[in-house]
């Protein structure tokens, strides 16, 4: 793990993002799917797979997360997801936004799998990372 204690504590803010493709008829029925409600459950998952990062990712700081928001919006053709992670730390949180996108779209992915097998994950990026000094 790398040695962040002679670094001084800043705001960090992560915004990332991932998209689940898949059929329009998927789309309409993930409110009622076999497993549940797919859109709520995702966002729980996502929320809290971004608090437990540090145990998923070898080497990575676990961080006191100020606020974590996961948003799912439906599209014509899948899943937009936006994962917003922030901290006050000494190393930043993109890997907790970026893991919160990630597990959010496995677990669409996984509800809706059983009525869909041609559905896509895609565009899991990192669009913005900031830190401003406290």
């Amino acid at each position: 793990m790398v040695d962040v204690s002679d670094k001084p504590l800043s705001r960090r803010r992560a915004v990332a993002r991932a998209r689940v493709l898949m059929a329009p008829e998927t789309v309409a029925r993930l409110g009622e799917l076999p497993k549940g409600d797919a859109l709520t459950t995702a966002q729980i998952a996502g929320i809290m797979a971004a608090k437990r990062t540090s145990e998923l990712i070898p080497l990575c700081h676990q961080l006191p997360l100020s606020l974590v928001e996961v948003t799912l919006t439906v599209a014509a053709m899948g899943i937009e997801i936006e994962a917003v992670a922030e901290t006050t730390a000494q190393t930043g949180v993109e890997m907790e936004a970026l893991t919160a996108a990630t597990v959010a779209a496995l677990t669409v992915y996984d509800m809706a799998k059983a009525i869909d097998k041609a559905m896509t994950i895609t565009g899991v990026t990192l669009v913005e990372k900031t830190k401003d000094s406290v």
